[in-house]
């Protein structure tokens, strides 16, 4: 019979798991999220983005209805798959179908493998499990899931790291005061824990988005003109 868990050793559990996703889901974890803005540049250079207000109802979209969505309720379904090979490769060529802009596409299969070729240095037999390239969210879910970390702690992570990327973005290009972007992340966390929650339960059915503008925005980056970030 195997020994029962002693609070201690479930807090070190718990310390491990923290540790991974601070390091994982920080901005130094060489993701090259930075360079990528999900069509956010297309927004701001067509003054459609010009303020505080204008941001955090932006990125609210995308929490609630849009791409951010979309990748919390993958990542749960991978995060619940992570020891099924087959579930694990049909989850990431969906996360491809859904995506509607070859840049953004290309964002989350660039940011997926460099994630999985960092993570790597943890050793675990998921990687083997995983399609090559394998987009952002699946792969964190399953990657996660294989290290034994809470499926809502990665989801809360995962968002909490995606809206302040998104929000960098404004500060850089509106460009927007270091305060009333630190005000817009404090401003939207009760909703990043509700689509975090919503997400743990989510099925194939609860997959859809109707964030149009967001879409179109990615796929018109492509053409502008000036390009500062990939997408």
């Amino acid at each position: 019979m195997a020994p029962k868990p002693t609070p201690c050793s479930i807090a070190m559990a718990e310390l491990s798991a923290l540790q991974k996703l601070l390091v994982w889901l920080s901005p130094a974890f060489p993701v090259g999220a930075f360079a990528w803005s999900a069509g956010l540049e297309t927004v701001i250079a067509q003054g459609a983005m010009t303020d505080s207000a204008s941001t955090r109802n932006w990125i609210e979209g995308a929490l609630a209805h849009g791409g951010l969505r979309t990748d919390a309720v993958l990542l749960a379904l991978a995060h619940r798959a992570h020891a099924d090979t087959a579930a694990l490769r049909d989850l990431a060529d969906l996360a491809a179908a859904l995506t509607p802009a070859s840049e953004r596409l290309a964002e989350i299969e660039t940011t997926g493998e460099a994630f999985t070729a960092a993570a790597r240095a943890w050793p675990s037999d998921v990687y083997a499990r995983l399609l090559q390239p394998c987009p952002y969210a699946i792969a964190v879910g399953a990657i996660a899931a294989a290290h034994h970390i809470d499926r809502l702690e990665t989801l809360t992570a995962f968002l909490t790291a995606a809206v302040h990327g998104q929000i960098s973005v404004a500060v850089r290009l509106i460009p927007l005061g270091q305060t009333d972007g630190l005000k817009i992340m404090a401003g939207l966390e009760p909703l990043i824990e509700t689509v975090a929650i919503a997400a743990t339960k989510a099925t194939l059915a609860d997959l859809g988005s109707i964030a149009y503008a967001a879409d179109i925005a990615q796929m018109r980056h492509e053409t502008l003109e000036t390009r500062i970030f990939r997408s």
